[in-house]
């Protein structure tokens, strides 16, 4: 390890990480390992993460699912709606872990684990990734209880289980690009509760102003519109295909038509945009 002068004393100066892209990705995958042991210890985390959509599920299944028709129904069906309802409560399950993942990176930097990573020989994008990696599995071991759930209330798959597992595909993908979202936020404010503020204040507005919970038929021309080419709806209406289930009156624009492809091209769109923004703020926020 190098050492330095300063003020005339010695200091150690932080090793340099050596190795291309096979030591970043081992580098991340450790960092992964300790932010999934440290769920392990802290249960209620998952506990607590599941909750919510749970109740999602329960209440629009019980309490509107008799009085929202889906286009293209004789009249309001229950069981039509759930099934409907279903790929919008999974793509809000895995957005909404957003939030979780930009407060835990905001812990991190108050407490300041992160300076402690920095002084190690790691590669700097690997703390992010690593994060990132953690909070994907733990939304993939949410979606498993959620989809035993949503079976139990009535939802169903039609397709076959590929398909299916492609439409979880898609769902995790999205999840994974938007916790680079979260962890910008976390980065950039300096407290995990701001973190956790910031990260619910706009999925809110992006999760309901989509075809999630109401075809965006029903919706005023303008949000409508919106609705059609937000990333979100483009997932959830690829997840409604492959699972088979009810679709409602489907708008012309593209990425309603083309929506598996719309949803793989927005969320590596976002993951490349979010992902170099939120590593050059690390890089700055710990130089």
């Amino acid at each position: 390890m190098a050492v330095v002068e300063e003020t005339g004393a010695a200091v150690a100066a932080a090793p340099r990480p050596r190795g291309g892209p096979l030591r970043s990705v081992r580098d991340s995958l450790v960092v992964a390992k300790r932010n999934l042991i440290r769920m392990m210890r802290i249960p209620e985390m998952v506990v607590f993460g599941l909750v919510q959509p749970i109740m999602f599920v329960v209440l629009f299944s019980y309490v509107f699912g008799g009085a929202i028709m889906v286009p293209g129904q004789s009249g309001a069906d229950a069981t039509v709606y759930r099934e409907f309802l279903m790929a919008g409560i999974f793509a809000q399950t895995v957005t909404f872990a957003t939030a979780g993942a930009g407060a835990g990176i905001a812990d991190d930097m108050h407490k300041g684990l992160i300076d402690r990573f920095r002084s190690l020989p790691m590669a700097r994008g690997a703390v992010l990734t690593g994060r990132t990696l953690a909070d994907l599995v733990q939304t993939a071991l949410t979606l498993v209880v959620l989809a035993i759930v949503a079976v139990i209330v009535g939802w169903r798959i039609h397709d076959g289980v590929p398909k299916a597992l492609a439409a979880f595909g898609l769902l995790l993908l999205l999840g994974y690009a938007f916790s680079w979202i979260g962890a910008l936020i976390g980065l950039s404010v300096r407290t995990p509760e701001a973190a956790t503020s910031g990260g619910l204040i706009w999925l809110f507005p992006l999760t309901f102003i989509s075809n999630a919970f109401v075809p965006s038929s029903k919706m005023p021309a303008v949000l409508g519109h919106i609705a059609d080419w937000n990333p979100f709806s483009a997932t959830v209406q690829a997840s409604r295909q492959l699972f088979g289930n009810p679709e409602g009156v489907v708008s012309d624009a593209w990425p309603m038509r083309h929506p598996a492809l719309a949803s793989i091209l927005w969320s590596l769109l976002i993951i490349l945009v979010f992902r170099t923004l939120a590593v050059r703020k690390y890089r700055s926020a710990t130089a």
